[in-house]
């Protein structure tokens, strides 16, 4: 009789207990769907004003009337004066140069930086990767003072290839941090059994280390070319002339004069230059999170 009153007992609390894990779930639920929407909405509704901004008219834009996110003449004027317009393609084609070049350099030093750093093992390997990432740390409004001493020595001001030789230093130190973390979760049986076959370290690297740190290696790329696309203060501190420019200062010299802001077109160049970040992350966001994951857990 007392079991069973004992049984009967535990019942109910069992399902209490139940009833309150699931309502704890379901808060948690929702205060994860509503801190979602907070930041939806937080990131999502700059661009969206800076769309429907593009669609506008000049004339529409200075007279201020009605609901200023809804357009109410959409035209496309602003995006094809833009594409017709010499200055912004060669502010395109210098960016896209820049980074291409970026994006080369910056990887193969990173490789053979990570490799050598990560699965050589000479004596202070582990001091000197610790100090490559906190190179990254220093601030660039601090680097850019020097550097411009040091272009201005080799003749480079005002040449957009400078950008060349600048944009590396603020991709290489992160991008060797996440090589280095991808490269040590490689098991090291494959380094013994590589060697033991007679392949040297350049071989290890090319044929086994490069293929199985493809993600790491993406990630690496993806950050060097966000570096290189959306730097705005070297540009702004070494090219002057509109030859010269690369998209982000080459939209605020050329579509703002003065007190004079091209509302419609600057929005339009701001999309027209966000059009190749977007479509890269959204390929490849996955290979982004893998490396940046495998980073941040060895090493």
């Amino acid at each position: 009789m007392s079991s069973s009153t004992a049984v009967a007992g535990a019942v109910p609390h069992a399902q209490h207990r139940h009833h309150s894990l699931h309502r704890q779930r379901a808060w948690a639920l929702w205060g994860s769907y509503i801190a979602l929407g907070c930041f939806v909405v937080m990131f999502l509704v700059p661009p969206f004003y800076t769309l429907m901004t593009s669609l506008k008219s000049s004339a529409e834009i200075s007279a201020q009337q009605g609901n200023p996110w809804i357009v109410h003449h959409p035209t496309l004027e602003n995006f094809w004066y833009l594409i017709t317009y010499p200055n912004f393609q060669t502010y395109y084609l210098n960016s896209v140069m820049i980074t291409i070049c970026t994006v080369a350099i910056s990887m193969v030093i990173s490789v053979l930086a990570a490799f050598s750093l990560a699965r050589m093992g000479f004596w202070g390997s582990s001091a000197l990767s610790t100090g490559v990432f906190l190179t990254y740390l220093i601030p660039a409004s601090l680097l850019f003072l020097p550097l411009f001493q040091i272009v201005g020595f080799l003749g480079l001001i005002n040449s957009v290839w400078c950008l060349a030789l600048l944009y590396p230093t603020l991709a290489v130190p992160f991008c060797t941090w996440i090589m280095i973390g991808y490269f040590s979760s490689i098991p090291k049986e494959l380094d013994e059994a590589a060697l033991i076959d007679g392949a040297g370290y350049l071989q290890m690297l090319w044929k086994i280390f490069i293929p199985v740190a493809m993600p790491g290696i993406i990630a690496a790329t993806i950050f060097a070319f966000t570096v290189s696309w959306g730097q705005f203060l070297y540009p702004l501190a070494y090219l002057y002339t509109s030859n010269q420019m690369v998209l982000t200062v080459g939209i605020i010299s050329d579509l703002i004069r003065g007190d004079v802001f091209q509302w419609g077109k600057i929005m339009a160049a701001c999309l027209l230059a966000s059009l190749p970040p977007i479509l890269i992350y959204a390929f490849l966001m996955d290979y982004y999170v893998a490396g940046l994951t495998a980073g941040a857990t060895k090493g």
